[in-house]
């Protein structure tokens, strides 16, 4: 079997596993993520009434206020021997993209937390979607968490 078909598959158990023991209500929603390479996308679901309440994605993001990364602090011909420029380049543009998304997810769950405490919302549960609580979910987590939901 393809190495990506299995990923699927376990993506897809964990996510149900989560699923059986999650469920969002009107009062406290679940909120649900989706990550792709490209993207991440967050919605507020009331299960009862199978409905979206709010949402907000990456998109939305860097529409509104145009996230810049900083330069890395990787020293031209010192972090990986000298006279290999292009290996330099090749890393910062690397750790400059994972900096960038990190950003973006965090700003991701502030931009949520923001619309849900519009709609008097103030309470949820999370739905980690079956991906690992690391990286850019924990990033969504940490910024919900500092734009006032609680959960």
């Amino acid at each position: 079997m393809n190495k990506s078909k299995i990923k699927i598959k376990q993506r897809a158990r964990r996510h149900h596993r989560v699923r059986a023991k999650v469920q969002g209500t009107k009062g406290v929603p679940r909120l649900s993520i989706f990550r792709s390479n490209r993207g991440l996308y967050v919605q507020l679901i009331d299960d009862e009434k199978s409905k979206t309440l709010v949402s907000a994605s990456g998109k939305e993001v860097v529409r509104e206020s145009k996230i810049k990364s900083p330069k890395s602090k990787v020293p031209e011909g010192q972090a990986y021997g000298a006279g290999k420029s292009k290996v330099i380049k090749t890393k910062r543009r690397e750790i400059k993209k994972k900096i960038a998304k990190l950003e973006q997810a965090r700003e991701v769950g502030k931009l949520i937390a923001k619309k849900a405490l519009k709609k008097k919302i103030q309470k949820i549960v999370f739905d980690r979607g079956g991906y690992k609580y690391h990286g850019r979910v924990k990033a969504v987590a940490e910024g919900a968490r500092e734009g006032g939901l609680a959960f």
